[in-house]
């Protein structure tokens, strides 16, 4: 296929598109995550990666475990605007919550890994994260906990080479995939029209009219459901000139191009969710935005080039709380323990 017709495929894509985001932005939130097909889920897996997500000693100083950021006891990220690593080091990037993640077609802001596994690998090594100085020594410390050795076999078989950074990596995103949890709005959208309140549907229909959806469409207002590994990337921001350029540092941040080295995905973002947006401030990839209406009024004016009225701000937050997660109860699990030794010095 010549540029030409790949030019003409992609706007018949993107007009498609286009034509069906009002129905995109408005579908239940599915009660099951797709998993790859080197990955299906089970309930082993997910018994053994619920233990890896809480296990500090995945850490260098055993300090951090992967819900020291990504607190599933609460909004499913760390309420700060960027993360705290071992020694009190700090990223340049907010945490997004995990809740849900598993619908988003890529991980990490600048969506720079294409699944849920490969997510779960980075933080590992990231020396401003759980620094440790390579997954050899991730799998060597598991490997000396004794009941990591059962957990590990129940959930991929026996043997000895059971325990590696795949295999962990897979577990992880196995019980990551447990995290789905709808809202009121999708009560309401399945037929319960008592589910929200007046100003929540006057909200869900100011966003949709000021053009939110054209980015936050598709069950997890994330983007449509494109296939595993594709992102669905905006500028941010579209105009550039506001005064929350500079208030907010947001051109500081390159976004997607330090993935790509592109000069068109200068300051390009993965879509995020609105699900649970209200329990997740501060807001956007560098925090530095701390309330939800302040996010709107901002949000607004950068990608719609819109100075909202009060009014439709208040609307589209009650709107966006419509979104919080009605949360399952959630219990920490037992860590296999080490008698008579330590594995953090």
């Amino acid at each position: 296929m010549n540029k030409k017709n790949n030019f003409k495929l992609a706007f018949f894509i993107l007009a498609f598109l286009a034509f069906k985001m009002p129905a995109l932005a408005q579908e239940v939130l599915p009660k099951v995550a797709p998993a790859p097909e080197d990955n299906p889920t089970t309930t082993e897996k997910v018994i053994l990666g619920k233990v890896l997500f809480f296990d500090p000693r995945l850490s260098i100083d055993g300090t951090i475990s992967c819900n020291s950021c990504h607190n599933v006891m609460a909004g499913g990220d760390d309420n700060r605007p960027v993360s705290v690593g071992v020694g009190g080091k700090k990223g340049g990037r907010s945490a997004p919550t995990v809740w849900n993640s598993a619908f988003l077609t890529v991980q990490f802001w600048d969506g720079r890994a294409a699944t849920l596994e490969e997510q779960a690998k980075g933080p590992l090594v990231n020396p401003v994260e759980m620094a440790m100085p390579n997954h050899k020594l991730v799998v060597e410390r598991i490997k000396m906990i004794p009941d990591y050795k059962m957990l590990f076999e129940k959930a991929f078989g026996v043997g000895d080479d059971k325990i590696n950074i795949d295999n962990t990596a897979k577990a992880i995103a196995a019980y990551e995939r447990t995290l789905i949890v709808p809202a009121r709005f999708d009560k309401w959208l399945s037929g319960d029209k008592k589910a929200l309140l007046e100003i929540e549907e006057q909200g869900f229909e100011t966003a949709k009219t000021v053009g939110c959806f054209s980015c936050h469409m598709g069950p997890n207002f994330s983007g449509p459901q494109l296939p595993l590994g594709t992102g669905f990337y905006q500028q941010f921001p579209v105009y550039k000139g506001s005064a929350y350029d500079k208030k907010y540092q947001f051109l500081k941040d390159k976004g997607r191009f330090d993935v790509t080295k592109q000069e068109s995905d200068k300051n390009k973002w993965r879509v995020a969710s609105l699900r649970n947006i209200a329990l997740t401030a501060p807001y956007f990839h560098n925090g530095m935005v701390q309330t939800l209406d302040e996010a709107v009024r901002v949000m607004a004016k950068t990608q719609l080039n819109t100075e909202l009225k009060p009014e439709q701000v208040t609307q589209i937050v009650a709107f966006l709380k419509s979104l919080n997660s009605e949360f399952p109860k959630m219990e920490m699990p037992r860590l296999p323990t080490t008698e008579g030794y330590t594995l953090v010095k």
